[in-house]
């Protein structure tokens, strides 16, 4: 069977995960990860993405963005690859590749699933992410925060406590697992008729096929 194109819908909000190869460490400390922070940086400025979030763990990246233009994407993880894989390289003396095959992203619902992805990812660390953007310990101007967020209260005080309060009771894994078998498998998260719309804006299956035949008519 023929491998199903990436998912990717302009002005859509997308999880993309990554992950080293063999699951082998992609960063080895805070050099590295301000260097593919900078190469995202340069990215997403030439490409006009949003940049929600990120989550450099030690064998996996995580990322929210909302590109333009769907080839948008494309073309932003194809330029922080080659610029930070070469980097690396050179900094800690090998060659070859870095990353686990293609990267994964799967499209995101905007309500809701949007709101599972940014918790997803912002609490997955507290150091080597984007959650102290939205928890008022730093500015990350690399960063655009969602409507979702801004819905969480008044002022900056009053979002950056419901932030901290919806970090520390965590995911439900149940959503968690969604969120990563969506992107793994190039789906859309979210409702029947989101999914359903995005099958028809990218020409391609946005849910998995029901396992099985299908019934015969009168069956």
């Amino acid at each position: 069977m023929a491998r199903l194109a990436r998912l990717a819908v302009a002005g859509e909000t997308h999880l993309v995960l990554q992950r080293g190869h063999n699951g082998a460490r992609v960063f080895a400390d805070g050099i590295d990860r301000a260097a593919y922070l900078a190469a995202l940086r340069e990215a997403a400025a030439v490409e006009a993405v949003q940049v929600h979030a990120y989550a450099l763990l030690d064998d996996e990246v995580r990322l929210l963005l909302t590109p333009p233009l769907a080839e948008a994407l494309g073309r932003l993880m194809q330029a922080v690859g080659r610029r930070y894989v070469a980097g690396h390289n050179r900094r800690h003396g090998r060659s070859g590749t870095l990353w686990d095959g293609r990267y994964r992203c799967g499209v995101v619902e905007p309500g809701p699933a949007r709101l599972d992805a940014l918790r997803w990812i912002d609490g997955a660390s507290a150091e080597a992410g984007s959650a102290a953007h939205r928890t008022g310990a730093v500015h990350d101007a690399l960063l655009s925060n969602p409507p979702e967020y801004w819905q969480l209260g008044n002022t900056p005080f009053d979002r950056e406590v419901a932030w901290r309060a919806l970090l520390a009771a965590g995911l439900p894994q149940a959503r968690a697992e969604a969120l990563r078998h969506a992107s793994n498998g190039g789906w859309a998260a979210g409702s029947a008729a989101f999914a359903a719309n995005v099958a028809e804006i990218s020409g391609r299956p946005a849910r998995p096929r029901a396992r099985g035949r299908p019934p015969r008519p009168g069956a």
